[in-house]
This record gives C-alpha cells, structure tokens and sequence, in this order.
C-alpha cells in the first residue's frame, strides 16, 4: 500500500520545553543485566579475598569504589569528572552499590592511597578472573603475547619520561607491558613503567608470575606458549622460557653479529610456504649467549624498496626484491604453520586499541603514579570482566579453530556492546510493591535481554 505524502511528514514549528525533575529515569539499563553477573561470579568476595590483607580507608569500602570506576568505564566516562553526570540515575548507583556518588576528588585521593601490595592485589585479583575463565572453558593451551604500549601524559605526572614514541618523541610517556591472552581476547598482567624504558623491560618478572599462576592452577595439563617480537629477544628471556619448560616463538633482529645475514645470503633452496612467501630453517648456534636455537628464516616477495629487505647487501637486482624475517622457536610447527602462529601476535593491537578508546586505559587521571596503574588495572578488570560476561551471558558465538591462535570467540566491541545492551533508556517504577526496569519495547533489545538473563539464571 502506498502512503501519501502528509502521512509521513510533519512539521515541527516550536521548540521543545525542557524541565529536569526527581524522575527515576536511567540511561543505562544494561548495567542490571551485567550486575546479575557479577553477583554469580560472587565478584564482592574475590574483592574481600583479593583485599583481604591491604586497607585502603574511606567511608565508602574498597568494592563498592571499585565497582563505581568499573561502572564508570562501562557507560563510556572517561575522566572522573564525568561522575557527575551519572550521579542521580538510579541504575548505576544500584550497580555500584552506593546510595550517594562520590566527587571526583574523593575518587581521585581513593587511587592515591593504593601501593605497591594493594596494586599487586588488583593484579591478583585480574588474573584470577581470566584464569577462571580458562578453566571455564576448559582450554587445552594458553598462548600469551608480550608487548608494550605508549600512553602519553602531561609534564607534571610521576615517573613520565620522554621515550620511544615515534610520533611525540617529546612528550613524557607511560609505557606499560601487557600480557595478552589470544584465545579469550583478556588480559593476564599489566605492568606500568616509565616511558624511556626498553619493551621487554620486567618482562621476566611478568612470565615467572603468569607460569607460577597457571601451573599453580593447572599444572602440566594447560600448554603456555609465549609470541613477542624482536624487543624481547634477549638473553635471559630465552633461558628462562626453557626453564619454565615454555614453548616460545620470538622475531629475530638480524644483527651482524648474529651471523644471519650470511646464511640467507649463501641460501640457494628456499620452500615456498605461501604464495609469495618462502623460508628455510637452521640451528642457530648464539655463542655471545651460549644457546643453540632453532631458528626460520622468511622472505616475502614485496614489489617496492624497504628497510627491511637488505637487498643490496644479500642479492643482484635481477633476483627480485623480498623483506625478510626470522623467527626463533622451540615449538614443534613446520614453517608453514609458524609463519601463521607469528601472524596472529598482532591480534592484541586491536585489544589495545579497545582499552584505550573504549575503556579509558589511555587516561591519565592524576599526576600521581601508584594512582595511575591503579586505574590501568582497573581499566583491564572492567574489560577481563566484560568478556567474561559475553561469554556466561550466551552472547559469544563459537568460531572455527584459528590456525593463527587467536580469539576461539565471536565477541562484541565494548562500543557495540555499549550501544546494543548498556546504554537503554528505562523507567525504574514500583508495580505492586515491587521495582521494575520497564523499558521501551524493542524487539531487538528485548531478545538480547532474555537471551542473557536466561543464561545466566542457568
């Protein structure tokens, strides 16, 4: 049937009054759905647990001010000053557990009073939540990727220092290492340093506490692998990894001194492992460090001159132009396979990029040092938590098995799941002497709904 013109147009002569009122009104619905989880997830006790020993002070409790900047990060505030815009709807105070919202101040001087031992607690308390998510979905392998990322600061902040960042070499920086668990997406450590600092710098202080949690939790059933690029080929990484009995597969700088450029140029057979992609692999004797290592070397048939390729070193022109790589490695994959194990180590940048537009991990919230790797901790417990949530909700769908060993799950962005879940318009009535979340009703919204509050009751 076809609808005239007048039934679909309307004309809007005069502008809309606007009056604020004690309306008990949210525009964040969702977070009823994510509470539900929490509360199944006993989330107030691993906090109790994890806080157990370390005292904070404040009127308003540890949890429930750890809940209140998780909450915060959850419907998209970034700075703490954006509390006061959240201060009067009723869902979130529910979700936090607060009668009255704090000031940013008072927030702010709660993160200043972390320490050493109450921010190793926050990090006690992340890996548990993903550890228990391996264990939940009982994962037969555990491959971590190592790697740092730069937040910039502002002159005044503790510990920043100018840097390795390439784009602002002269702003003061943080660069914390993250460890990144690629089958769920979540993150097992966050370690903040100093931003002049080498990538693999504390690196081996950050593989010995995730080897102790996971052994400690699995033993030698759960295969830990470790992939990071060239920053952490070292010496005492190495070592360390062969003792933990780790597989590792690690990118090799071809140094002079490594002595890899001539074996690459006296190559004469190369197997082709992918279109345009060869490599070859030898038994690398390190006499510097003392260790033999396997290592596979790739070349990549590029059709424009780069750094990378060495071609005037290694070859004639007539041979084509090619990038070059290598890859030391103890584990058992033939190059084929390692060359798509290495592939899937830049899935954590799209991770990355995930806390810092979404969940506010690139904020600085004070000049105070302690304070902000409390809030990186954070930020990394609000996303652990909320992929944990997808994933107990019914809300991740199953992929095929990755040969790059990447995420085994189809997940929501946090701003997709901001958008399609969180961020719901609703009325908070009593019906019969009890509260009611009345939403506007949508199809859409309402299946997502009864999908997750299914599966959690279940």
């Amino acid at each position: 049937m076809r609808l005239t013109v007048s039934s679909v147009r309307r004309v809007f002569n005069r502008d809309l009054r606007i009056e604020f009122g004690r309306e008990k009104l949210t525009s964040y619905a969702g977070l009823e759905i994510v509470g539900r989880f929490l509360r199944r997830l006993e989330f107030a006790a691993r906090v109790r647990r994890a806080f157990a020993s370390v005292r904070l002070g404040g009127d308003y409790g540890t949890r429930r001010l750890l809940m209140l900047v998780v909450g915060l990060f959850l419907v998209g505030g970034r700075r703490l000053e954006h509390l006061q815009y959240v201060a009067s709807d009723p869902v979130f105070a529910r979700f936090c557990g607060l009668a009255r919202i704090p000031s940013a101040r008072t927030v702010a001087n709660w993160l200043k009073g972390f320490t050493r031992r109450s921010i190793a607690a926050l990090a006690r308390l992340n890996a548990d939540i993903v550890i228990d998510q391996i264990a939940a979905l009982a994962l037969r392998r555990a491959t971590v990727d190592l790697d740092g990322t730069v937040l910039r600061t502002g002159l005044q902040v503790a510990w920043a220092r100018r840097g390795y960042n390439p784009h602002h070499p002269k702003d003061p920086s943080y660069y914390p290492l993250v460890a990144h668990l690629a089958q769920t997406g979540q993150i097992l450590r966050v370690k903040n340093r100093p931003g002049n600092v080498n990538d693999s710098y504390g690196a081996t202080g950050v593989i010995r506490e995730i080897v102790a949690d996971l052994r400690g939790r699995f033993g030698r059933a759960l295969i830990i692998e470790f992939r990071a690029d060239a920053a952490f080929f070292q010496a005492q990484i190495l070592r360390l990894l062969s003792q933990l009995r780790c597989l590792y597969a690690i990118k090799v700088p071809l140094w002079r001194w490594l002595g890899i450029r001539p074996l690459i140029a006296a190559q004469k057979k190369w197997t082709a492992i992918l279109p345009g992609i060869d490599a070859f692999e030898t038994v690398l004797p390190i006499l510097q460090w003392q260790i033999t290592e396997r290592v596979v070397v790739y070349r990549k048939r590029v059709h424009h001159e780069t750094a990378k390729n060495f071609q005037l070193d290694l070859f004639s022109p007539d041979d084509g132009t090619f990038e070059y790589s290598a890859v030391i490695t103890n584990q058992p994959l033939a190059p084929r396979a390692l060359w798509q194990f290495m592939s899937g180590r830049g899935a954590q940048e799209k991770t990355f990029s995930e806390l810092k537009n979404d969940l506010a991990f690139d904020v600085i919230p004070t000049n105070h040092y302690a304070a902000n790797s409390a809030w990186q901790q954070i930020s990394a417990l609000a996303h652990n938590l909320m992929r944990a949530f997808q994933l107990g909700a019914g809300l991740a769908g199953q992929k095929p098995h990755p040969k790059k060993r990447t995420a085994l799950y189809r997940l929501f962005t946090m701003k997709t799941l901001r958008f399609v879940l969180i961020a719901r318009a609703a009325r908070l009535a009593r019906i019969n002497g009890r509260h009611v979340l009345r939403l506007t009703a949508n199809p859409a919204t309402q299946q997502l709904y009864d999908r997750a509050a299914r599966a959690l009751a279940a």
